[in-house]
C-alpha cells in the first residue's frame, strides 16, 4: 500500500487526508498549537529535526509520496520539505490555499515582511493585528501603538507594551469583525495573505468601515516544487 505524508495542520491538509482512500496517510503536525484539529487517519505531532531528519523519517517510514500543505507561511517547513524531497528521491507537491485578491473598495498597502508592516504602522494608531501569536513579537518595538491581537494561543513575550491579547479561533463573521472594530475603535488592519473563507470576514469588515489594511505577502515556494491549490488534484497525485 502506498504511504503518504501530509504536512501540516491547516483546513487543506485535513480536506486532503480525508479525500485519500487505497493509501496509507501519515499527517504531521507542528504541535504549536494547545488543541489543534486532528486529521482523519494516523498522525505525527513534533518536529523532525530539520530536512535532513524529515528526510530519515521518510526512509525509516518508507515514504512514497510528499505533500507540504502546511500554512502559506510556514517558509522554514516548506524548505525542508524541498531538501528533504531531493535527498530522498520522495516526489513531493505542495497544496496551497489562493491568496486573497483585493476588491473594490478596498484600500490596502502591501509589505514583503512583518517588519515592514510594524514599520509602516503610524504613531497613535489603533491596529487589528491577525498574524497569529507567533507575529505579535515582531510589533514588540512600536510604543507609540495600541494593538488588539487575536490569536488561538497565548503569545510569547516579548510583546507590545500596548496589547489587549484577544484568544480566538476562527471563522469569524462580519458581523463580529464590526463589533471589534466599534468595541476597539480600531483604525488599522495588519494581516498576512493567508488566504481562506474562514478568514476573510475581517477584510470585508475593514472594507465596509473604511480602515486600511497592511497586507504582508506570502513567501514564494522553494524553488522547483509543484503547487497546486485543488484537494482533488493533490488527492489524485497522492494516490496515483
Amino acid at each position: 500500500m502506498r504511504r503518504v505524508l501530509i504536512l501540516g495542520g491547516t483546513a487543506e491538509a485535513r480536506a486532503l487526508a480525508a479525500r485519500l482512500t487505497g493509501v496509507h496517510v501519515v499527517s504531521s503536525l507542528a504541535g504549536r498549537v494547545s488543541d489543534p484539529r486532528l486529521p482523519a487517519g494516523e498522525v505525527h505531532i513534533g518536529g523532525f529535526g530539520g530536512a535532513e531528519g524529515l528526510a530519515a523519517w521518510l526512509r525509516e517510514h518508507r515514504i512514497d509520496r510528499l505533500v507540504d500543505a502546511t500554512h502559506p507561511f510556514a517558509e522554514r517547513m516548506s524548505a525542508s520539505a524541498a531538501r528533504a524531497s531531493r535527498l530522498t528521491g520522495v516526489p513531493l507537491l505542495a497544496l496551497r490555499r489562493p491568496g486573497w485578491d483585493e476588491e473594490d473598495g478596498d484600500d490596502w498597502r502591501r509589505v514583503p515582511s512583518l517588519p515592514d508592516a510594524a514599520a509602516a504602522l503610524p504613531d497613535g494608531a489603533r491596529v487589528f493585528l491577525t498574524t497569529g501569536r507567533r507575529g505579535i513579537p515582531v510589533f514588540a518595538g512600536r510604543t507609540g501603538v495600541w494593538f488588539l491581537a487575536r490569536s488561538v494561543d497565548p503569545p510569547e513575550p516579548p510583546v507590545p507594551p500596548n496589547v489587549h491579547v484577544l484568544l480566538a479561533r476562527g471563522p469569524y463573521t462580519v458581523d463580529g469583525e464590526h463589533a471589534l472594530i466599534r468595541e476597539h475603535r480600531l483604525d488599522v488592519l495588519v494581516t498576512k495573505d493567508s488566504g481562506g473563507a474562514m478568514t476573510r470576514a475581517k477584510l470585508t469588515a475593514a472594507r465596509e468601515a473604511g480602515l486600511p489594511v497592511v497586507m504582508v505577502d506570502r513567501p514564494a515556494l522553494p524553488a522547483g516544487v509543484r503547487a497546486t491549490a485543488d484537494a482533488a488534484a493533490a488527492a489524485a497525485w497522492a494516490q496515483g
